[in-house]
């Protein structure tokens, strides 16, 4: 896997995370065409009926591919809305290899492996994949939910099939949300799909019309009800190039909404060594 975007990827992962206790709610036939609805009023049922939560935690299991090559792991997913995402990668052995903690203005990255750790503002992100993500982002994919400090305004409404669909062009982020060192952020092209039973999202695509071309797919298959609330239980983003094509697939266990205690332990050793790129191998001691 290409080095320069192993962090997208992790972070994709990170930006997502359930079998829950309770039934599969699965889409309901439509036998009749969907009626048409206005942006406004698709925007207002998808917000209504989005994931609320104030903390959330699960374990998960994912696959990266690329290039008919496959790599497995799980790992725990803690988030504290708007504020933390923390992550705990392991292998299948079940030892932790990486711990992430990221924040709105902050990303920090322990590698177990190499004894070594990392601290950076958020920008290093988009400095080092020469794109822009934020921390909202991140959220919203690993949660099923539309971003939240994006305007609405600009979206047109149309039927694709038994599926609503929202599509935008050049999404902004909302000047009440980006502090005084953030860089202007705009979503180039945006899609949303969503299904007209419950209004839930189905599928999400970004596309970025650059030399790369990027195209990043978010698709949720399945869902469970949690809490009185639908949740993504099964789901994979594709993020596509001109020179590469990844897919990650996710499953969630053991999902809370809001639970009683949560902590989000980042503690560095003091024999760990600081390193100032994320693929920096510690020097070798004499």
């Amino acid at each position: 896997m290409n080095n320069k975007h192993t962090l997208f990827y992790c972070l994709m992962v990170v930006l997502a995370i359930a079998s829950f206790t309770s039934c599969t709610s699965s889409r309901k036939a439509i036998r009749h065409p969907l009626k048409e609805e206005g942006a406004d009023y698709l925007f207002d049922n998808l917000k209504k009926h989005e994931l609320k939560f104030d903390s959330f935690t699960a374990k998960f299991s994912a696959v990266i591919e690329n290039n008919k090559k496959e790599t497995s792991f799980e790992g725990q997913l803690r988030i504290q809305r708007d504020s933390i995402i923390w992550i705990s990668v392991t292998p299948l052995l079940g030892i932790e290899m990486a711990r992430f903690m990221l924040t709105n203005d902050s990303i920090k990255y322990l590698n177990r492996i190499n004894s070594t750790f990392l601290q950076k503002n958020f920008g290093y992100i988009n400095e080092m994949l020469n794109k822009t993500i934020d921390f909202d982002m991140a959220q919203a994919f690993l949660t099923g939910n539309d971003f939240s400090f994006y305007e609405n305004s600009r979206f047109k409404a149309q039927v694709d099939g038994q599926e609503y669909k929202l599509h935008t062009i050049n999404r902004l982020k909302l000047k009440r949300s980006v502090r005084k060192n953030d860089p202007e952020i705009s979503i180039p092209i945006q899609s949303i799909w969503l299904n007209p039973d419950n209004f839930k999202i189905t599928k999400v695509i970004l596309n970025e019309t650059d030399k790369d071309n990027r195209r990043f797919t978010s698709l949720y298959n399945e869902f469970e009800t949690v809490n009185g609330q639908m949740v993504p239980s099964e789901f994979e983003y594709k993020v596509e190039t001109n020179k590469d094509n990844v897919r990650i697939r996710i499953n969630y266990s053991k999902i809370s909404i809001n639970p009683e205690q949560i902590s989000f332990p980042f503690r560095v050793p003091e024999h760990y060594t600081e390193i100032q790129e994320w693929n920096q191998k510690p020097a070798e001691k004499e």
